[in-house]
């Protein structure tokens, strides 16, 4: 996989030599600080070198005037006071119960704005039953979280500092009282909303923050425009799988309109189905939340709870929605790995074998999804499409995760089924034959 290096060289620099001497990786150089997350310091530092200097109250480059105004809440403009005030407020762990979890430590700058982990870490090493989906571009979701529970970045940057299991403050007084006598903090939050600090400013500059964080400058981005060199030629061939035999355009539709490639909407693809008796969640699931069922309840059981798997049904309460999660989107995705919301998938080799045998069978599998036929070359073709998704600031740490990812491939491929992919065999005869994989 070569594509031509381009972008910041400071943060080439960071990336490079600065954060493998910080440990910025778990290997080597082993994890760092509170959960394994970067220093908030040197964090700070590598975002300053790969955000360039840009006037916030307009359009970020690259994105659509239109869509910005589309995206930008009308009672919560973009200015430079705003963004700072956030930007603050993302790299402190005063806003965790035991001062150890920020939002940059399950969305680490330096780790693709995720954890890297199958599912996060909070207070007290809490384990959580999510993956941490990357910030990154959030800013074009039409709503936050795996079940889509927050309309908005505003209402998802409140709901994790009051998570038991995330960063545990008790409620919104406590959480702001850990920071509102900060003389700094008294400051900020009237330049950025002319008055005092308060949790639903809080919530309104974080997401001010998100709304920088913009990644869609990528090989793929230049091919479309016309450079036909700027990726490869076995990338390319993806492109026509993607489109084509490989029906990703499916649900990630992926063009200059919509350039994150995902439906916004929530299917269930069958991950780790075998696993769970749907029909008893569900119902553990509507005893649980009542007749009220409040998104502090829903948070609280998507994350402490095995109804977690129930996905947007906790949400709807829609039988439809049961075991359904949201369309993540695929730009910088070979930074954000482990994969899926339980993230059981290390590789993308192992989310195209998942793809190919047609998920896994369960009452409640989207009718979309069917098993793909596709070969070797066309599975290694369609992850290197999905490399040359990867923001060129991030070129030489999508080169690495290339190198391991094929490496694991190798060795540790767990979801492969040929015979499945190949309709040789179906998934009643496996349970009938008592071939469950």
């Amino acid at each position: 996989m070569q594509y031509r290096r381009m972008g910041n060289p400071t943060a080439f620099l960071i990336l490079t030599v600065v954060l493998p001497l910080l440990g910025a990786c778990d290997g080597p150089g082993g994890p760092r600080g509170a959960h394994g997350a970067l220093d908030m310091g040197a964090q700070t530092a590598l975002l300053d070198s790969l955000l360039p200097e840009h006037d916030v109250t307009r359009p970020p480059p690259g994105v659509d005037p239109h869509t910005w105004q589309q995206v930008v809440p009308s009672d919560n403009p973009m200015t430079p006071e705003r963004v700072a005030l956030g930007k603050k407020l993302y790299f402190d762990t005063r806003l965790s119960k035991d001062g150890t979890v920020a939002c940059a430590t399950c969305h680490d700058v330096s780790r693709g704005f995720t954890d890297q982990r199958p599912v996060s870490e909070g207070v007290g090493d809490a384990l959580g039953k999510r993956n941490a989906p990357t910030t990154m571009n959030a800013f074009l979701m039409q709503s936050l979280f795996l079940d889509g529970r927050a309309p908005s970045l505003e209402a998802q940057a409140k709901l994790p500092i009051l998570n038991p299991i995330e960063m545990a403050h008790p409620n919104e007084q406590l959480a702001l009282a850990a920071i509102a006598d900060d003389p700094t903090y008294k400051q900020m939050f009237s330049f950025a909303y002319g008055r005092a600090p308060n949790y639903a400013d809080l919530g309104r500059a974080i997401a001010a923050f998100e709304r920088t964080l913009v990644f869609l400058d990528a090989p793929f981005d230049r091919f479309l425009a016309g450079d036909t060199e700027a990726i490869s030629e076995e990338a390319a061939r993806g492109w026509v799988l993607f489109n084509g035999k490989g029906r990703c355009m499916s649900c990630h539709q992926l063009n200059p309109s919509n350039p994150i490639g995902t439906d916004h909407r929530f299917h269930n693809i069958g991950v780790a189905a075998r696993k769970q008796n749907f029909e008893a969640l569900a119902r553990q699931a509507l005893e649980a939340l009542g007749q009220k069922g409040d998104v502090q309840a829903v948070d609280r059981l998507a994350l402490q709870s095995d109804l977690s798997e129930l996905g947007r049904f906790l949400v709807t309460k829609d039988r439809a929605d049961i075991g359904a999660f949201k369309t993540m989107q695929l730009r910088n995705i070979a930074l954000t790995g482990p994969y899926m919301h339980d993230g059981s998938m290390k590789t993308l080799w192992d989310v195209m074998d998942h793809y190919n045998k047609g998920g896994e069978s369960n009452p409640f599998l989207d009718g979309g999804i069917e098993p793909l036929a596709l070969n070797e070359e066309e599975i290694d073709a369609m992850v290197e499409l999905m490399f040359a998704l990867t923001d060129a600031r991030f070129d030489e740490q999508n080169q690495h995760a290339f190198r391991e990812q094929r490496k694991l491939a190798g060795t540790e491929r767990t979801f492969r089924d040929t015979a499945m992919a190949e309709r040789e065999v179906f998934p009643f005869e496996e349970r009938v034959m008592g071939r469950v994989r």
